[in-house]
């Protein structure tokens, strides 16, 4: 039986300046960081909460075609690709912090019918929704309760 997600895949155009961006700017902890037959395997989370890890792929690492890597690294850049929601429990607050350590906002803080949210973009462009629920809906889970401790 399924227990639950334990990674997703965030596509980097440069890995070791995306790591800088996770664990400076969002103030991630390294999981993982391993270096194997030509690839590298990066991957981060919430400081002090295990569970779910972001891994930074390239968008042309290994197993990807020359013609792929190319469309991929070009939906990236253009900020196309949504990798999913950071929640917090004051949106406001967390967007003033990360604004103050350079992360390049989308969106300004937002009341939505879900609660507020902000939208940012990685050094490679991949989005994010940064949100503070609202009343009713589905509960965060633990390990992205808190974007920025």
């Amino acid at each position: 039986m399924i227990k639950g997600l334990a990674a997703a895949t965030v596509w980097s155009t440069d890995q070791e300046r995306d790591l800088r961006f996770f664990t400076e700017k969002l103030g991630f902890e390294v999981r993982g960081d391993v270096t194997t037959g030509g690839a590298r395997w990066i991957t981060v989370g919430v400081k002090g909460r295990p569970g779910t890890e972001l891994r930074l792929v390239r968008t042309d690492g290994p197993g990807i075609d020359p013609e792929s890597a190319e469309v991929l690294t070009r939906l990236v850049g253009k900020g196309v690709l949504g990798v999913g929601v950071l929640w917090t429990d004051d949106c406001r607050a967390a967007y003033e912090e990360l604004r103050a350590r350079g992360v390049e906002f989308l969106q300004e803080p937002q009341e939505r019918p879900y609660g507020t949210e902000a939208v940012f973009r990685d050094e490679s462009g991949n989005r994010y929704s940064l949100t503070e629920r609202r009343g009713s809906g589905p509960a965060p889970s633990r390990e992205w309760s808190e974007v920025c401790d």
